[in-house]
């Protein structure tokens, strides 16, 4: 059972606003829907949001790392 938040959640909003090819928000990684509903989602579900953002940014992360190791592998062999 989750316990229910004492102050409210706060928005995290960057205010970069802009969607990615997937449809999620480049600043907060919120989908289109999770943005929409905010203001009238209970802290609960709030706090599934942040919860889903934090796994979206911990995959972005780790694909620019792959990519970035891609291309220093890439550059040492070119040299």
């Amino acid at each position: 059972m989750q316990q229910v938040e004492l102050f409210p959640v706060p928005n995290p909003c960057v205010g970069v606003c802009q969607s990615n090819a997937k449809g999620y928000c480049m600043g907060c990684l919120r989908s289109r829907t999770e943005r929409q509903k905010w203001n009238d989602m209970m802290p609960a579900e709030k706090m599934r949001v942040l919860d889903l953002c934090k796994l979206r940014k911990e995959k972005v992360a780790a694909i620019l790392k792959q990519q970035q190791a891609q291309l220093k592998e890439q550059q040492n062999s070119e040299s």
